[in-house]
């Protein structure tokens, strides 16, 4: 594990002013904002550090996956432990690239034309990702999903949605990235090795972590949306609209359903007047400040904790985005319209 790394402004603002077209609007800002807020962080207690010291020994290229899979069967016995070392090789050793999208592009004439191409093409990206070291979403979880199937696991792809950028809140469901949903002793996990390998800004930062690694689903339906939202390994229902229409929390250890106030990550300046009241169930930080677009950071004088619940008021600048942050860390983001 990496030691831990501050949080700074400075990254969320290379987050803001990252470029994004097309299938990057997906791709760069999976790098930038979450995985800097969580990568510090394990989701895993079991003692991997054999499986994690034997996989850095392998090469760090394959001309085909079952070459990878091979040793992987021959070093590890346990299905948690082939999904480590499949986690942790890839994201180790592929770096992300959005120039990737461009790669497999293909037309079709029919139905079936178009699935057999999509076969094809899915087999040309696992093999570019193990024998060039780069790739985009679909890379790393074609590769998560081979690698998985080769080895027996059930497993499948997850298609759907990122948000973590400003411009994310409130508008329509996109399918913009993909991960993996893989059972190991029956039951169901959700893995991210994109946001796992690192960050990305105008180039690719090596930074691995273990926080996508079955992450609790509580904390990845904060910026992961599935198109079939039963993947989303849920015990209560979340509908796209509602997604979309949440706040980005930024915090790692808050979840949705304790931001009271302002549920909604649009917030009207005419209905909240010169203050807009926040309600957090969380414990109290020493301390609460704000800023508007990137700028100065004020301070919030007055916050009232009770029972739990922490409520503080920062004051309203239209048509402006909004950032709290407890102790000096990034912590919520909103629209003020």
């Amino acid at each position: 594990m990496k030691p831990a790394k501050t949080v700074t402004l400075q990254m969320l603002q290379l987050f803001e002013n990252s470029s994004q077209k097309g299938k990057e609007q997906g791709s760069n800002v999976i790098f930038i904002l979450c995985v800097v807020v969580c990568s510090i962080f394990s989701s895993v207690a079991q003692d991997f550090t054999q499986v994690d010291a034997t996989i850095k020994f392998y090469p760090n290229r394959f001309n085909d996956v079952t070459e990878l899979s091979n040793l992987i069967t021959r070093d590890f016995k346990t299905e948690e432990e082939k999904v480590r070392a499949i986690y942790g090789w890839i994201i180790h050793n592929v770096a992300y690239n959005p120039n990737e999208y461009d790669v497999f592009n293909y037309k079709f004439k029919d139905f079936r034309d178009r699935n057999a191409k999509e076969e094809i093409t899915r087999i040309k990206i696992i093999q570019r990702t193990l024998q060039n070291g780069v790739a985009v979403c679909e890379g790393y979880a074609m590769l998560f999903e081979k690698l998985c199937e080769l080895q027996g696991i059930q497993n499948y792809l997850v298609r759907g949605d990122a948000k973590t950028n400003f411009k994310d809140i409130g508008r329509p469901f996109q399918r913009i990235h993909m991960w993996n949903v893989v059972y190991i002793d029956g039951k169901p996990f959700l893995f991210d090795a994109t946001w796992g390998a690192g960050k990305y800004n105008q180039k690719f930062i090596k930074e691995p972590s273990y926080y996508w690694y079955k992450t609790n689903p509580k904390h990845f339906i904060k910026s992961h949306y599935p198109d079939m939202e039963e993947d989303a390994l849920l015990e209560f229902k979340l509908g796209k609209e509602v997604f979309s229409s949440l706040p980005l929390v930024i915090k790692k250890d808050l979840l949705l359903d304790e931001v009271k106030k302002p549920e909604n990550g649009t917030i009207s300046a005419i209905e909240n007047g010169k203050e807009i009241t926040f309600l957090l169930k969380t414990e109290t930080p020493k301390t609460i400040s704000y800023s508007y677009n990137f700028g100065a950071k004020e301070k919030i004088k007055k916050i009232t904790s009770d029972d739990g619940f922490v409520e503080f008021k920062v004051k309203t600048k239209p048509r402006s985005n909004l950032i709290v942050y407890f102790n000096d860390e990034p912590a919520l983001a909103y629209r003020v319209e």
